[in-house]
């Protein structure tokens, strides 16, 4: 069993206000504490109205405050501490209907990961809760309809990607370049067999150099980095949440050897992978 967990929506349902076979709607109230970070199978929202805390989202902190709505992808590993005075409502979808709704998501998936977290103003998260509140209703009448159900998490999806285009144009950041946006998505897709800025160029019709300039401006990074930050990243997932040996998880990221990952990982991170897992 790894260290991480992985849970299932179904593990859920015993705490549920409302719910069918795809989808679960739950409550949060008072001080709650996930002491054990997990990740999970099923698609996570939590709309928080009034909320202090700790929200670890793939080994990121981030502090949780009222009128504020987290994203969280099926095998993210996450954790929290709430506070006494939280409330928040928690919607979970299988992936089956996950995959059904998702295309509402107007950006990469890999965008919504690095950013789990949207602070929502007094209107917005009013419109947020009066949808929550709707699918919750749904799901207690016994005939509930499926179609009302996915209608209104479209719904949910299509506002999460209106705040993110306003984070775009108030910030003026990185993902408001359309190629930057598409290069983090190729990144998330081919990252275990492709470490080289030049396939990523390829992909997007530019030229390595040309890539290199809209990182640098918009990151303040360079491509190559953002590709082991990817990788950094699913290899702290492995080493937390399976059983693979260091050498296996090297394998599986593309690397020749366990020393040549274990120097990588460790001159990232600051320790070394076996270091990693026992921290």
């Amino acid at each position: 069993m790894g260290l991480f967990p992985t849970i299932d929506i179904q593990e859920f349902r015993k705490d549920q206000l409302a719910g069918n076979q795809g989808y679960l709607y739950a409550e949060l109230r008072g001080e709650h504490h996930i002491e054990r970070p997990h990740q999970h199978h099923f698609f996570l929202l939590v709309l928080f109205e009034n909320a202090e805390g700790i929200h670890t989202i793939d080994f990121q902190d981030y502090t949780i405050d009222r009128h504020q709505i987290h994203i969280l992808f099926p095998k993210q590993v996450h954790s929290w501490k709430l506070g006494a005075n939280t409330t928040g409502f928690q919607l979970m979808v299988d992936k089956e209907q996950f995959e059904k709704f998702s295309p509402n998501f107007r950006y990469s998936f890999a965008y919504y990961q690095r950013n789990p977290v949207i602070s929502l103003s007094n209107e917005t998260f009013a419109l947020f809760y009066y949808e929550f509140n709707a699918i919750r209703q749904e799901l207690e009448d016994h005939s509930c309809a499926a179609d009302i159900i996915y209608s209104r998490t479209a719904v949910i999806a299509s506002l999460v990607s209106k705040e993110v285009k306003k984070m775009y144009q108030d910030k003026q950041n990185n993902e408001s370049n359309p190629r930057l946006l598409k290069f983090q998505e190729l990144i998330d897709i081919h990252f275990l067999a492709e470490k080289s800025v030049s396939f990523y160029a390829k992909k997007l019709n530019i030229s390595p150099p040309h890539l290199a300039k809209i990182c640098r401006q918009k990151l303040s990074v360079s491509p190559s980095q953002l590709i082991q930050q990817r990788t950094i990243l699913e290899a702290k997932r492995l080493l937390k949440s399976t059983d693979l040996s260091i050498k296996e998880i090297a394998f599986k990221l593309g690397f020749i050897d366990s020393p040549y990952f274990s120097n990588f990982f460790k001159q990232y991170v600051g320790m070394s992978p076996k270091q990693f897992r026992t921290y």
